[in-house]
């Protein structure tokens, strides 16, 4: 039952954002019905505020707005912290992600995303044994690609300030030293210009 609190806490929380935004009042596209955003460009970056704080990890996005309802990012993490890394096994990520927005609003609100992940780390250690006593002990290293989807919830505020809370869940294809599944939980906080 806990494990099912954090993802229900995520979805209700989304939705509430967008019930939220599609209150906001502004002027709106006549062909499409969404609302203009002329005070802000296409481009946003950000960094994972919960990562850098609970697993020590940077983890830096930047993405771009297609149009009003997609996007597209690409996610860089790094594992910074030696003593989480030892249990934590992704040290190295590259992650693309295309997300689709169901609000009325430019590029913000509910979303759901796919994406896929290139990762590089350690899951395990090897132990080899002569008799009774350990001769040596190897990390196993492991470079996978997963592909997975989650949902989450984006709001910009009139300055341009974003907050992006998601959540996702993938599985590694590849490689059988590599951890099964992969995930994410992301509080963003970043610019949008």
């Amino acid at each position: 039952m806990k494990k099912l609190l954090l993802p229900m806490f995520i979805l209700l929380f989304c939705f509430n954002i967008q019930a939220q935004q599609e209150d906001e009042d502004g002027e709106r596209d006549k062909e499409t019905g969404f609302l203009i955003d002329e005070n802000f460009g296409k481009n946003e970056l950000s960094i994972n505020a919960l990562t850098l704080i609970a697993v020590g990890a940077f983890d830096l996005s930047y993405e771009r707005n297609i149009n009003e309802d997609s996007s597209w990012s690409t996610e860089l993490w790094v594992q910074f912290n030696e003593e989480i890394a030892d249990e934590f096994s992704r040290d190295l990520a590259v992650t693309g992600k295309y997300k689709h927005f169901f609000s009325s609003n430019y590029a913000r609100g509910f979303y759901v995303h796919a994406f896929g992940m290139l990762s590089h780390g350690d899951y395990g250690e090897e132990f080899y044994y002569i008799g009774d006593e350990l001769v040596e002990q190897n990390e196993m290293k492991y470079t996978d690609f997963a592909l997975g989807f989650g949902i989450g919830g984006k709001l910009i505020s009139s300055g341009g300030f974003k907050a992006d809370f998601s959540g996702g869940f993938g599985r590694n294809l590849f490689n059988n030293d590599s951890p099964t599944f992969t995930g994410q939980i992301m509080v963003n906080l970043g610019y949008r210009f």
